[in-house]
C-alpha cells in the first residue's frame, strides 16, 4: 500500500487500471514445498488479484511450519506388503523416504 493513501483510493484506483481485487475467506492456507514440509498461515487474510489475465493471491498472516510424515494410502501399502505394524511402517518410511526400500527394509527383518 502506498502511505497515507485511503484503502477506497487505492481500490478505485486499482478498479481503472483494470485490476480486480477479490477478499477470499479461509481458517488455514497450507503450503507444500517440495521437501515435504509444509508452511502454515494461520488466521490468514486472503486477497485474490487478476491482473492482465493473470491471477495472483495476496496472503497475510501467523506463519508456521509444519512437518510432513508419510501418507495413509504409503503406511497402509507397506503394512500390506510386510505384514508390519502401522508403527513399524511409518518408521521404515520415515527412515527411507522410499515405499519400496521400507518394503525391502522390514521383509529383510
Amino acid at each position: 500500500m502506498i502511505p497515507g493513501m485511503d484503502p477506497k483510493q487505492m481500490m478505485r484506483m486499482m478498479q481503472q487500471m483494470g485490476i480486480k481485487t477479490k477478499q477470499v475467506v479461509a481458517k488455514r492456507v497450507v503450503i507444500e514445498q517440495e521437501d515435504g514440509s509444509k508452511l502454515v498461515v494461520s488466521s490468514p487474510q486472503v486477497v485474490q488479484i487478476e491482473m492482465q489475465g493473470q491471477t495472483s493471491f495476496q496472503i497475510m498472516g501467523s506463519v508456521g511450519e509444519e512437518a510432513s510424515g508419510p501418507s495413509v494410502e504409503d503406511i497402509q501399502m507397506v503394512v500390506e506388503q510386510t505384514g508390519a505394524s502401522k508403527e513399524e511402517a511409518v518408521a521404515a518410511l520415515k527412515e527411507t523416504n522410499d515405499i519400496a526400500e521400507a518394503i525391502l527394509k522390514l521383509k529383510k527383518e
